[in-house]
C-alpha cells in the first residue's frame, strides 16, 4: 500500500484529500495542530489512517511527522504539503508603541509566511530526503497547496498572497531538477472553497455561483498522483475545471536566454 502525508489533515482540503486516498487504498498520515479532532479522526477513518499532531511552522515538528512516518510505514510515496492560514495582521494598520514622546513602529507578526511559505519547504525539503530512502528505490511525488491568490492579486491577505505566489515560484524553479530523480512537485492554486480558512460570515455571503466544490481540488491532487509527467505546474482549480496555468511568455530573446540557456553560468558562479 503506498503511504501519503497530508499537512492541515483534520479539516477542509486536507480531510477532504485524507478520505480520497484512503478510499484508493493508501495509507495517510494526517498532520494537524488539531490534536482532539485529528485523533478522533484518525480512529473513525480505521487502520490505514495515523494522526501526527504537527506545527508545519516548525522544523522540530515536521521531522518528528517524516521520521515517525517512515518508521512506522517504511516509506513515503506522497506528500500534501497543504496546511496554511490567513493574514494574522492586516500590513494597512498603523501600529505602533510609545518610547517616551515617540512613536516607534511595532514588528509586524509574520506568523503567515511562517506556516504558508516556511513550512511548505520545510516539507519539501523533508520529502526529498525520504523519497531518496525508500527501499527499492521509487521515489516520490510532492503537491503544495497555493491558491489562486497565488496567480492574482489579493489586496485583502497580502501577505498570504505573497506565500501563496512564493509556493508557485519554487515549485517551477525546483522540479526541472528533481525529476531528474524521478520525483515530481507540483502545486494546486483552488479558487474559493469552503474550508475552515475563511471567516464564516465570508463563507455565508459568498455567491454559491462561485464556489468551487471539493471535488474539483481532489480531481486536481488526482491528476498529479497518476501522471507521472506532470510537474512544475500550478493547477488552478475553478469551479468544475482545472487549468494548468502556462508560465508567462518571455518579452525579448534576452529573457528567454536567461532562464534557458544560462544555468551553467548561475551554476558556476555559486559554486
Amino acid at each position: 500500500m503506498p503511504v501519503a502525508i497530508v499537512t492541515g489533515g483534520a479539516s477542509g482540503i486536507g480531510l477532504a484529500l485524507v478520505k480520497h486516498l484512503l478510499s484508493n487504498g493508501w495509507k495517510v498520515t494526517i498532520a494537524d495542530m488539531n490534536a482532539t479532532a485529528g485523533t478522533k479522526i484518525a480512529s473513525e477513518l480505521g487502520s490505514s489512517a495515523y494522526f501526527h499532531e504537527t506545527d508545519v511552522s516548525s522544523w522540530d515538528s515536521q521531522a518528528s511527522l517524516f521520521r515517525t512516518t517512515f518508521e512506522k510505514f517504511k516509506s513515503i510515496d506522497f506528500v500534501a504539503a497543504n496546511a496554511g492560514i490567513d493574514d494574522r495582521q492586516s500590513l494597512y494598520e498603523d501600529v505602533y508603541e510609545m518610547v517616551g514622546d515617540t512613536q516607534v513602529p511595532v514588528k509586524p507578526n509574520l506568523k503567515t509566511l511562517e506556516v504558508d511559505l516556511n513550512g511548505p519547504i520545510y516539507g519539501l525539503w523533508l520529502a526529498i530526503f525520504y523519497f531518496r530512502r525508500n527501499p527499492g528505490g521509487k521515489k516520490g511525488k510532492v503537491v503544495i497547496t497555493s491558491s489562486n491568490a497565488g496567480l492574482y492579486p489579493f489586496p485583502t491577505n497580502p501577505q498570504y498572497a505573497a506565500c501563496k505566489h512564493g509556493i508557485v515560484g519554487l515549485v517551477r524553479s525546483v522540479a526541472p531538477v528533481f525529476i531528474k530523480e524521478d520525483i515530481t512537485v507540483n502545486c494546486i492554486c483552488p479558487a474559493f472553497v469552503e474550508t475552515n480558512l475563511a471567516p464564516k460570515n465570508l463563507v455565508k455571503a459568498m455567491p454559491r455561483e462561485h464556489v468551487t466544490p471539493m471535488s474539483t481540488v481532489i480531481k486536481a491532487f488526482q491528476s498529479f498522483i497518476d501522471d507521472d509527467t506532470l510537474t512544475g505546474q500550478a493547477a488552478e482549480c475553478s469551479l468544475g475545471d482545472v487549468f494548468y496555468r502556462p508560465v508567462l511568455e518571455y518579452p525579448n530573446e534576452s529573457e528567454r536566454w536567461m532562464f534557458e540557456e544560462s544555468s551553467k553560468i548561475w551554476e558556476d558562479g555559486y559554486e
